[in-house]
């Protein structure tokens, strides 16, 4: 008699409705049953660690002042590779740890949460390709967009020596953590101004600061179609108008959204090159992930790799 696959198998929908369930609990514990752990992370090829270009390690649960840090938080230290380079210490949420508040707030600003979930691995490599290239943010005026919990915005305001910084995201909750973040690092950013901003990339108009970014860079910013149209234009609006300036983006293809975000950006009258090999570190990692590398799972080279996207006017 032939096992009945499926009673033993969950469906992919089941799955992801208990990714989401983990997602809900208020602070994420020890699984219930790893064999479960391990059947999810088969549906997922996110990972906690990524291509762990800048170590990092927990300070203490609960972040700096545990007693006056919300419990679902933590504080995260990273060692930037760099000689004498200090350390950046980073209030995040523990991965996975989201509120139904959290959803209430994306319907009422019409935005996602994504920046809210985790560390994504593309933001690593922005951070780990912007201090391997000083040369390209010194004395520059730099934004981050969709910047999460910031790292690379971080980075590039610790070790580039960039004239100014401004990291922005369109939910005011992250913007709320990039904001404690810059307080709590300020006196390691030198002579580099840094700020917070919430930047919603459907604003027509963002009268204060376009035209005055010499860089702006992003990471994995493409995966949502219907933010493709204003993503471009809001770089457009951003880039510097008189002297050269730049967008480096790190987006991996997933399926046609990184294309169909090119066709907007060429709409919008930009220019774009793609570069597949752009770092030897970084596609040393990606090569061992493809050939089964253990400590991430379900790795794919369309859904995984960021490649890199210079655009200009």
């Amino acid at each position: 008699m032939e096992p009945d696959h499926s009673r033993s198998a969950p469906k992919p929908s089941s799955l992801r409705w208990q990714i989401l369930r983990r997602a809900l609990r208020r602070r994420p514990s020890n699984p219930e049953n790893s064999s479960e752990e391990i059947i999810l992370d088969k549906v997922s090829r996110r990972t906690r660690n990524g291509f762990n270009l800048i170590p990092w390690h927990v300070v203490n649960e609960g972040g700096e002042d545990s007693d006056s840090v919300p419990k679902r938080d933590a504080c995260f230290c990273y060692s930037i590779p760099l000689p004498n380079a200090p350390k950046l210490l980073l209030r995040q949420r523990w991965e996975d740890c989201l509120d139904l508040n959290d959803f209430e707030v994306c319907n009422r600003y019409d935005i996602d949460n994504t920046g809210l979930v985790c560390q994504w691995p593309s933001e690593d490599v922005l951070a780990y390709y912007s201090m391997s290239h000083l040369g390209r943010f010194r004395s520059k005026r730099v934004i981050e967009l969709g910047s999460g919990y910031g790292l690379a915005g971080f980075v590039i305001a610790m070790v580039t020596e960039a004239s100014e910084v401004v990291i922005s995201d369109g939910n005011p909750q992250v913007v709320d953590y990039i904001q404690h973040n810059i307080d709590a690092n300020s006196a390691s950013f030198g002579s580099t101004k840094v700020k917070s901003v919430i930047l919603h990339w459907d604003q027509l108009q963002v009268s204060d600061i376009s035209g005055t970014f010499d860089v702006i860079v992003a990471s994995d910013c493409t995966f949502f179609k219907e933010f493709h149209e204003g993503l471009a234009r809001t770089i457009r609006c951003l880039l510097k108008e008189n002297g050269p300036s730049e967008a480096i983006l790190f987006s991996p293809k997933r399926g046609d959204s990184l294309e169909k975000f090119l066709v907007e950006v060429k709409d919008s009258g930009l220019h774009f090159t793609i570069t597949e090999t752009y770092d030897t570190e970084i596609w040393r990692r990606h090569n061992k992930f493809v050939n089964g590398d253990p400590s991430w799972p379900n790795y794919d080279s369309d859904h995984c790799y960021p490649l890199l996207v210079s655009i200009t006017r």
